[in-house]
């Protein structure tokens, strides 16, 4: 018998968050963006692929008005760590132009990604920015970062589940877990 904590990867360290933590927490952010949107006529949620896709999906089911959604596809993570690098692979469809747009990430680490879009986008001038994370690492800044909806703060570690990977190995998991480094590294010489 199978339960939902199961490992499917040997490199899991420990569940940070379960699925039902989670889905409460993006109840509550939804009800934050509606409660500032209710009067929105242009209302963009615009993810960064590929981490934010199973948090941004969830999201948006859970806020009750109109929007649309997008995405943009960034880089800067090799393995489990970020070169500073940040490179724009695909850009966005939609002019955001007089929108309201929701920067959607699924972690916040250094800062240099999420403040990297942040100032491209704001020269394409929005109505308004603001920015959306599942998770946050603050003791990685290296630049500052507004967060204006936050799922959850978490320490230094590398985690995966629920969209979020390493070496592209477990976004399926339906919770969040950390990564347990020396296991990791035995898995990968298998």
């Amino acid at each position: 018998m199978s339960s939902e904590f199961d490992f499917p990867y040997d490199f899991i360290g420990k569940v940070l968050f379960t699925p039902e933590e989670i889905e409460k927490r993006i109840s509550f952010i939804a009800n934050q963006i509606h409660n500032d949107y209710r009067d929105s006529e242009k209302l963009l949620l615009l993810g960064l692929l590929r981490g934010s896709v199973v948090f941004i999906t969830d999201l948006m089911r859970k806020v009750q008005m109109p929007l649309t959604m997008d995405f943009m596809s960034v880089s800067s993570y090799s393995g489990s760590e970020t070169n500073g690098f940040v490179r724009i692979d695909s850009d966005h469809k939609t002019n955001i132009s007089g929108w309201d747009v929701i920067l959607i990430d699924d972690i916040v680490d250094t800062g240099f990604t999420i403040n990297t879009v942040r100032k491209l986008l704001l020269d394409r001038n929005p109505r308004s920015l603001k920015i959306c994370a599942l998770l946050d690492k603050v003791e990685r800044h290296k630049v500052d970062v507004p967060i204006d909806y936050l799922g959850f703060s978490i320490p230094d570690v590398f985690v995966v589940g629920y969209g979020l990977d390493i070496d592209e190995k477990g976004r399926n998991l339906p919770y969040i877990a950390s990564v347990d480094p020396k296991k990791y590294e035995k898995s990968k010489h298998k």
